[in-house]
């Protein structure tokens, strides 16, 4: 066999353990053993809720944009709308749910533009992306209790532009947005 497509194979799960909660994520501690060298390893897993991110078209092939306060960085980025599916609830739900609350836009044509998996390095989650067509603003906007957001409403030049100058810089926007965009730039600085 091709060396670049050997089977890797699974590593042995010998015990697992709860760590501390830390609100958005519940802590695991896993020991596996390696199965080429049965070398152990205590893996720390973050278990959370899937996500969705959606990039939302206004009748014109407008985008609407979400520009927040991310403690993880202490400052602004540039974002799709996007947020954690609540328990019970389908990815398709939370998509509409979310872009309603946080930009106050409904959309009636959904399209699903699958998920990835959000970082398996050490989260159990996956995060869903989905296309909604033709919003239009049909209520007012609903944030979470830890959320302040401002709704921009860009051409797909004026997103580029921000890409471009790295005012949004967000992985799971830009890879929501290469989904529907051809997102090749020319002329780029880096």
């Amino acid at each position: 066999m091709d060396e670049s497509h050997k089977i890797i194979k699974p590593w042995i799960l010998e015990k697992t353990e709860p760590g501390p909660d830390l609100i958005l994520f519940h802590t695991r501690y896993d020991w596996v053993r390696n199965p080429r060298n049965a070398h152990g390893v205590r893996a720390v897993v973050l278990e959370s809720p899937d996500w969705v991110n959606v990039v939302a078209l206004t009748p014109e092939k407008a985008l609407l944009i979400v520009r927040q306060y991310r403690f993880g960085i202490q400052k602004e980025t540039v974002e799709i709308p996007a947020g954690l599916i609540e328990p019970g609830e389908t990815p398709a739900h939370a998509a509409a749910r979310e872009l309603a609350e946080e930009t106050g836009y409904t959309s009636t044509q959904w399209q699903s533009l699958g998920w990835v998996e959000a970082n398996p390095a050490f989260l159990n989650n996956r995060c869903h992306f989905w296309l909604a067509k033709d919003v239009v603003k049909t209520q007012a906007t609903d944030f979470d209790e830890g959320e302040e957001l401002a709704l921009e409403v860009l051409t797909w030049k004026e997103v580029q532009i921000e890409i471009t100058s790295g005012r949004m810089r967000n992985t799971y926007s830009l890879l929501g947005l290469s989904r529907v965009f051809d997102s090749r730039f020319e002329n780029l600085s880096y």
